[in-house]
């Protein structure tokens, strides 16, 4: 076996256990996600300001308010306001520049604008899911509503960094309890060097995954099992003779690896070479670039078939997918590409495909990119089809196109929702797409012009931060002050209690507002000397509190 190019540059990486214990402090691909950003001042505030409890200020252009505040996961459970205090006015405060948000709570989060185009009644349930990679606002993963308002965003690194970016973001089950996992990692021809970050309900890490026998996890794929074992894609390069392929005698390829690791361990169960069962001249990818690695297969998607336990993996550019047996690895089908076993009705072909899913029912869903160089047609569409076994036989079920027409050469998914309806990630065109059971689009959107995400998803979420309370800046004015209040990642928040007083300890409710999108503008009138804010769950209760801040 040819010794991947990976390993010949770095050495293996192993895996943490579930609780965070043993963390590598940090990895070539970038800083940990807990350290990002912080300058050496604000660093030593933080720690200042924590061995005395208080949360961090800043003051920014006439506004006061922290970054974060200081942890405060539970002030208290009784009811937050009593039915007589007033109803202060609120407002959705979300300022844009270049494509990205302007928080006045949280100035340190640049997410990439979102916007809804279309929206009706009957939507699945569920928050959106993805990932921003590159554009005109900061990398990393994001969640936000069916209105558009931004939930969760971890503000990683800027639009054009190369070294550290997040691919891949959705919700998975570890030991029965929900996670977030994404890639993270840097990205080195179109395919990812790095690992998989698992973060818990309160939004800190509960794991890290990474590859074995010397090689890097890659972007495109990662799935928990009910095993507690993570199936996951890796990339290798190897030598060959690739003169008849349009190369040079002495060239080289990339192939694909499927791996199954525990994630407590780091055991290796499982692997599977793409270049060990596929011959390279299956590739439907034209050798354009002998310099470069000929990317022949692509591998981009691995998952469990739900009828029989097996594997399904895809490969992009030999335009086919491949059903292995779960534990020698074997072959058993291939459906699409040079060597096809099935027989495929009328539309029931692909080409450059994305994020093969056989689903519980036995169809199989994809994102048809068509899309090379060259493009096979002329936009890209999301695909359902009728998988038949037995007589190998493939028909189209549904076909799900985009208007305007969306030709993307990379990224997508396909996914399958409750009630037949269906989600679609847009791939790099970072539009998103929610069909109804009869087909009719009942939600679509995207993100600013020129944000790239891999993969979205509609699923359900709930998180509460665990190591940090809202945030809350305060422009002052002669009469009014206007409280700026967020929760960057609480998914609960129906409300904001505002409280008041003559000192940072003595506060009292002032007034009760509605919440109103990712930040919500309050306005007090004849503010007393600090205020803060807490917030108040669909029960009622008190959620956390932020830190107190001067208001006139």
């Amino acid at each position: 076996m040819t010794e991947p190019a990976s390993k010949r540059q770095q050495p293996g990486l192993g895996a943490a256990g579930p609780f965070g214990g043993g963390l590598a402090a940090r990895q070539a691909q970038g800083p940990s996600p807990g350290k990002v950003k912080l300058s050496r001042r604000a660093l030593l505030v933080r720690l200042v300001q924590g061995s005395l409890g208080i949360g961090t200020v800043a003051v920014l252009s006439g506004l006061e308010g922290p970054a974060w505040a200081a942890p405060c996961p539970q002030v208290r459970a009784a009811p937050s306001s009593k039915p007589s205090l007033p109803q202060l006015s609120g407002a959705r405060s979300a300022s844009t520049h270049a494509g990205q948000y302007v928080f006045r709570s949280r100035p340190d989060l640049k997410a990439p604008v979102i916007t809804i185009d279309k929206q009706s009644h009957g939507l699945a349930p569920g928050l959106i899911l993805t990932d921003s990679h590159a554009g005109p606002a900061d990398q990393g993963p994001m969640i936000f509503d069916s209105n558009g308002d931004l939930v969760w965003f971890l503000d990683l690194s800027p639009g054009t960094d190369t070294d550290l970016r997040v691919f891949n973001v959705q919700v998975q089950s570890l030991a029965g309890k929900p996670v977030l996992t994404w890639f993270q990692g840097t990205v080195v021809n179109a395919h990812g060097l790095g690992h998989y970050e698992l973060w818990g309900p309160g939004y800190t890490r509960v794991a890290q995954v990474k590859a074995q026998n010397g090689y890097q996890a890659d972007l495109h794929d990662f799935v928990l099992t009910d095993k507690g074992t993570a199936l996951l894609t890796c990339y290798g390069e190897a030598p060959a003779n690739l003169s008849k392929f349009g190369g040079k005698s002495d060239g080289t390829y990339y192939y694909g690896v499927v791996q199954e690791v525990e994630v407590t361990s780091g055991k290796l169960l499982f692997e599977w070479r793409s270049d060990e069962h596929v011959p390279l001249a299956q590739s439907n990818l034209k050798l354009t670039s002998p310099a470069a690695p000929w990317d022949y297969f692509h591998l981009n998607s691995v998952s469990v078939d739900p009828t029989d336990g097996n594997l399904i993996i895809s490969g992009r550019n030999t335009w086919a997918f491949y059903k292995l047996h779960r534990s020698s690895g074997k072959i058993l089908w291939q459906l699409g590409g040079k060597t096809n076993d099935f027989k495929l009705g009328p539309g029931a072909n692909f080409a450059f495909q994305h994020d093969v899913r056989r689903n519980a029912g036995g169809s199989v869903s994809l994102f048809d990119n068509e899309g090379g160089p060259p493009d096979e047609a002329s936009q890209s569409r999301g695909l359902i089809l009728s998988v038949d076994e037995v007589h190998r036989t493939a028909a189209l079920l549904h076909q799900y196109d985009h208007s305007p027409p969306v030709m993307t050469q990379a990224l997508g998914s396909v996914q399958e929702l409750a009630d037949g309806h269906r989600f679609i990630g847009w791939g790099e065109s970072s539009y998103f797409t929610e069909y109804g059971a009869n087909g009719e689009v009942i939600l679509d959107g995207q993100l600013a012009e020129g944000t790239e995400c891999y993969r979205t998803f509609k699923q359900v979420w709930s998180g509460q931060p665990s190591n940090e309370a809202p945030a809350m800046a305060v422009a002052r004015g002669t009469a009014t002050a206007t409280v700026y209040a967020s929760y960057n990642g609480c998914t609960d928040v129906a409300a904001w209690l505002v409280l008041g007083g003559p000192s940072a300890s003595k506060l009292t409710p002032l007034g009760r507002a509605t919440r109103f999108g990712f930040e919500t503008a309050i306005t007090v009138h004849a503010p007393p000397a600090y205020v803060a804010v807490e917030a108040i769950g669909s029960d009622g209760k008190v959620l956390a509190r932020s830190a107190a801040q001067p208001a006139r």
